[in-house]
Formats: structure tokens, sequence, C-alpha cells
């Protein structure tokens, strides 16, 4: 496929993680988040390929040119590599003779510097400067910086030299030299000179980076040990060695930065030149020429495998351009100057605006508000998304580029939110499962106590007789008197288990009806028989707590609870039965300041036949029965108590909370009885 409909730069899907560093590191903002994946846009892209080197993940590559590169090599026809200067940087560790001689045993029948080119660039800058002064020019010998006017700075096209790079500049020249049969392969560091060479085709037929020469070299079976050293081509460069340093065209072309008068700037890295461009825009700049490069110099470029640092680079590309320049020779240099300055070295460049509509305030409001920035200081700016403010953010969510989850702190509270909202779901089911299991345990006892209570009942009955009629034929007073009353006693009481077991199987269908729970507790406070050491305390709810239930198992559910709360005080303290309204739901509490419940006791509480009084004192059966008649309200039943009197004062809170409209399936609704006025 050929450059015009394969990107630039792609992404392995694979490999690519939510990490954004190719968004922060694109300075065209040409990278689409979608589902968490990066996504080169080719139309906004300019080539620099930034984003290649800064996924440590390997998630992004480059336009793979070298099986276009194989064919021209086996096509019959003289090939050409024009070799970048930043060469030395890439491939320092072999001698330029010897480096040449590999060019040529790969199947390259000349191999010319591009340096020269850039020497004729510079004098075309030079005279294109002296002859319009006054007017601003931006070089284009950076494809990307080009690409970048074009698309995010149209209103600077004007501006642009229009005169071609180094590179196409090399490739007519060694066309007119060698023949126009000739085909050009451009070597160099730089991603973006393949789209530029896609723009030039009758100049150039491919552009290959270092990297790709390395494999082409591997491919081939072509090392250093096994090529012959070989001269370059001519024409031979000077100055031009120095064009992938910073300012190193300004050297090249003799326009020295005047500090004082400011006529010629130069900037290089992927933060300069966009900003440059932007105040050169505003009218902020005045100087006359300006050198930008995208990259940090040619000699960081993507294509570069080595991983040195750019000072050393720079040292490498210096030791090269002196030994270079200082073994040319100046006449030769001058004739190839004076043969090919006179070549039409033109170009001209069009807008392609890729700049994107501002939204209005109300949808970048809308934006942020969902990622929670309400006011200015929710704007962190904190560029983990990508973007160097929430702002620009937010404008990218709207053009459909970013998502909101790529906010670091958004998506932090949101996971925030979504681990409370499982703590209280996990809290929710722990309860639930409590419940059940609770449920299914009453279940269990209640088919067993209805089978129980059935069978012994009428033995019972029979015991009761017999121990009445033996009790009304003896004296008062004789022992047989006595025995007979401690049966009748034991048997009452066995008779008082067999009937609580039987209200605890049965499971009576409530008998719903519209009720005042304050009024419903008031009324058996006035009936209630408490001991003389007992305080009640009756706190009513102010509200009206009207709700579907059947008063009579709720009387009996505040009888079992008011009964276990004056046993667990002993006859001395106080007790509070108090009404409320707890969000949809109406509660009651019953509160003592009784001996509390010890702590290994709280889960058995409500099972039947638990209880901590001595023996024939209680079934064990009350809370277990009020346990069960909550549940069949849809209500909830819990408690809370302290046992230790060094952890503050002891006693015990049951609360009973009954929803306002009942919802069991099957109960029998009555008619509602008068409010309380």
């Amino acid at each position: 496929m050929t450059p015009e409909k394969e990107p630039l730069v792609r992404t392995i899907k694979e490999r690519c993680k939510a990490c954004y560093t190719c968004v922060r590191g694109c300075p065209a903002k040409a990278i689409r988040i979608s589902a968490g994946q990066a996504e080169v846009i080719k139309e906004r892209c300019i080539g620099c390929a930034n984003c290649v080197l800064m996924c440590s993940r390997g998630a992004k590559e480059t336009l793979d040119s070298t099986t276009n590169v194989k064919t021209l090599l086996k096509g019959g026809q003289p090939v050409a590599a024009a070799l970048a200067p930043s060469f030395p940087v890439e491939f320092g560790g072999i001698d330029p003779l010897r480096f040449a001689g590999m060019l040529r045993a790969l199947g390259f029948k000349y191999v010319c510097e591009v340096a020269f080119g850039a020497d004729i660039v510079s004098l075309q800058y030079r005279k294109l400067i002296n002859e319009s002064p006054g007017k601003k020019f931006i070089s284009t010998a950076c494809p990307a910086v080009v690409s970048f006017v074009e698309k995010y700075h149209p209103a600077l096209v004007p501006s642009l030299a229009p005169i071609v790079s180094p590179m196409v500049a090399e490739a007519r020249i060694i066309k007119d030299k060698y023949g126009p049969e000739v085909k050009v392969v451009f070597i160099g560091p730089c991603v973006a000179k393949k789209e530029e060479t896609s723009l030039n085709p009758a100049d150039i037929e491919q552009s290959i980076t270092f990297t790709e020469l390395r494999a082409l070299f591997k491919d081939a079976g072509v090392d250093r040990n096994t090529a012959l050293d070989s001269q370059f081509d001519p024409p031979h460069p000077a100055k031009g060695v120095l064009y992938p340093m910073g300012g190193g065209l300004l050297n090249s072309a003799e326009l020295e930065e005047d500090l004082m008068s400011g006529r010629f700037l130069s900037a290089e890295g992927l933060e300069s030149f966009p900003e440059v461009l932007k105040n050169l825009e505003h009218g902020d700049i005045d100087a006359d020429f300006i050198d930008l490069l995208c990259c940090s110099g040619c000699i960081m470029g993507p294509g570069i495998s080595v991983k040195s640092s750019k000072h050393a680079r720079e040292a490498a590309l210096r030791r090269y351009a002196r030994k270079s320049y200082f073994s040319i020779r100046l006449n030769e240099w001058e004739e190839s100057i004076r043969r090919y300055r006179g070549l039409d070295y033109s170009a001209a460049f069009q807008p392609q605006d890729r700049r994107m509509k501002l939204p209005n305030k109300e949808e970048l409001k809308e934006v942020l508000g969902k990622m929670g920035k309400v006011k200015p200081e929710d704007e962190l700016n904190c560029g983990a998304c990508g973007y160097p403010t929430c702002i620009e953010h937010a404008i990218a969510i709207i053009r459909g580029i970013a998502e909101s989850e790529m906010c670091l702190p958004y998506t932090i509270d949101r996971l925030k939110s979504t681990a409370d909202e499982l703590t209280v779901s996990y809290n929710q089911l722990a309860k639930t499962r409590q419940a059940l299991m609770q449920s299914e345990k009453l279940a269990s006892m209640g088919q067993l106590a209805a089978g129980v209570a059935h069978e012994l009942n009428n033995p019972l009955g029979v015991v009761l007789l017999y121990a009445h009629l033996l009790a009304e034929q003896c004296q008062n007073d004789s022992r047989t008197f006595a025995d007979a009353k401690m049966i009748t006693e034991q048997a009452d009481r066995c008779k008082k288990i067999v009937g609580g077991l039987l209200n605890f199987a049965r499971k009576n269908k409530p008998f719903f009806r519209q009720t005042d729970l304050v009024r419903l507790v008031d009324n058996y406070s006035k009936t209630a028989s408490l001991a003389p050491g007992i305080k009640l305390v009756i706190d009513p709810s102010p509200e009206d707590l009207q709700a579907e239930m059947d008063p009579d198992q709720i009387i009996q559910v505040l009888t079992n609870l008011i009964t276990n709360a004056v046993e667990a005080m002993g006859g001395l303290g106080t007790l509070t039965v108090r009404t409320f309204a707890e969000r949809e739901q109406v509660a009651f509490s019953v509160a003592d300041t009784g001996c509390g419940i010890k702590p290994e006791n709280f889960k058995k509480v409500f099972e039947p036949f638990f209880t901590t009084k001595q023996i024939g004192k209680g079934t064990g059966l009350g809370l277990a029965v009020s346990y069960g008649i909550i549940k069949v309200h849809r209500g909830n039943i819990t408690v809370v108590s302290n046992s230790d009197p060094a952890a503050g004062p002891t006693g015990t809170t049951f609360t009973v909370t009954l929803p306002r409209v009942a919802r069991e399936a099957g109960a029998i609704k009555m008619k509602a009885e008068p409010s309380r006025k």
C-alpha cells in the first residue's frame, strides 16, 4: 500500500494499555482514545512519530518501506542512496568508507550525502531573506513542522519559505547528475519524510529510516566484515553536515544569530516549536527568519535506533563534520555549487486546515460537570489524561477523540464510589444471608415444634386431669396433695411451653390495617404492669406514624421485648420505649438499663429455646416468635447491647422498623382504624 492509503504510524492494539503517554507526547493531538485503545488519526498526524518513542510497550509502529526498497534494488534500474547527514549518529562505530561500501553491497549504485543538498538549500534561504526585506519566513526543511503549519496554523502558510527540503534538493541533484532514470531512496532518521516522499514522487521514490536500513542489512547478510571500502559519490558537502543539529541551518547559511537585532530565531523540540508558531501568529515575534525542527534536532529523530544521549550524538556528528569539512576540496565544492544552484528548488504549500471548532460554553460546562469539575478549583490540570488542561481534555471529549475515563481523579472517584457501593451491597448481602439462615432454621424448628406440640398436648391434658382429681381427694396438708400440686404446676408449665411451640409453628397470617404506632404504644403503656422499681419512659414521635400492620401481633412483639427488658433489669432500672420515623418506615425501640447481652450470645438471641434465664423462668421462644412476626411484616429487628461496665453504661436496645405499606403476599388487609387526633 502507498503512504496515501496507509497511516505513517499505527497502534498494535494487543500491546496498547490505557496510559495515554502517546496523547501527552503528540503535539497535534492526533490520537483518538476509544474503549481505552489509542488510534492515530491519519488526517491529523504530522508524522513526528514521537508517540513511537514515548511508548514503552512498543504499541506503536511506523510504516515499513523495506519491501518497496527491496523491489527497487531488484528492479534492474540504478538506485541511489540519499544519505541524511545524521548517519554518523546511527552508524558512528563504522568507518564512513566501509559504511558506503555496505550500501553498495546492498545494491545501491550511487551513495550520495544529502548534506550537499543542505548546502544548496542554505544558499537559497540566504538569497530569499536578502531579497525579501521585512518579510517573515519559516524554514521548510522539517516536514513535520510544515505539516503542522498547514494543518493547525493555516494562516502562517504564506510564511513558509517556498524552498524544498535538503532531501528533495539532493534528489533533484542526483537525477540531474546521474540521469532521470535513477531511482532515489532517502535514508534518514525521520518518519515524516515518508509522507514528504509521497508528495514528491517525481523526485524521490522511497524513504526509509536508519532502523529499517539495519533490517535490510540483516536480511541481506551485509555487515562491516564482508563489505569493501568505498567513497561517497559526488557532489560532496561542506557545512550542510551540521543540519541535523539545532541552529545547523542558520550556521550553514551563514545567518548568524544576532541577539541585538533578533533577525533570526531557531527552536527545536515538540514543546518549543508549537509555542513559537503560536506566538508568531499572535504577532509576538519580530524575527525575519525562524528555523524550526520538530525533534530536538534530527539527531534525535524516531528513526534512529541508538540510545545514546543528545550530547553524545552531537559529539559524534561534530567529529564527522570536522573531518569531512577539512578534507573537502574547496574548488570542487564551489564548482558543484555553481553547477547545481541554478536548478529549480521551489516549493509550494497549501493550507490543510484540521482545526476543530471550539464547543460552546454550555457543552463544555456539561462535560466538565460529568467529570466532577463544577468549580474552577476542581480543574486540577494534572496532565494524567495526556492533555495539559482539563478544559482541553473536555474539548477533546466533545470532539470525539477522548473519553472521560482518561481523567485520573475522575476515575479514582468513580472507583471509590463503586467500592463504597460494593461494600454496601456486600453488607446487605451478608445481612440477607444471615436472615435467610435464621429463617431456614426457624422453619425447620417450626416443623419439629408443630409435631412435638401436637403429640404432647393430649398426654399433658390427661396428666393435668388426673393430677387435679388426685389433689381433690387428698388432705391439703398431706404429702400426696403436695406431690399432686407439684405435678399440676409442672404440667401447666409444659402446657405453656407447648402453647408457645404452637404459636411459634403456626405463623398466623397477619391482619393488616392502618394503625397509628404512637397511639398503639401509648395504649399499651397505660395497661402495662411493671415492678415498682421499674421507671417507664415513653418517648413518642411528634410525627404521625401511620403504617399497615397487625396491631395484635405488634403488641405481642412489644410485650415480649418489655418482658425481657424487665427481667434483665432485675426489677430495678429505667425502661424507655421510643417511637420514631426512619426514612420511609416507622419504628419503635425498647431500651433497658439491665445487665446487657454478652457478645458471644449476640448471634443466638433470636434462636428458638435459647435463653439466659434460670431454669423454669423462660422458654426461649419470645424473641424467636417476635423475629418471625417482624419478618412477616417485612420489617427488621436489631439489637445493640453492652454488658461490660468498663465500656460504659450497661443495657440493651431492641429496635423494630416496619414499612408504612404492607407488602406481604396473601396478607389480609382490614379497614383502617381512626387516626390519632
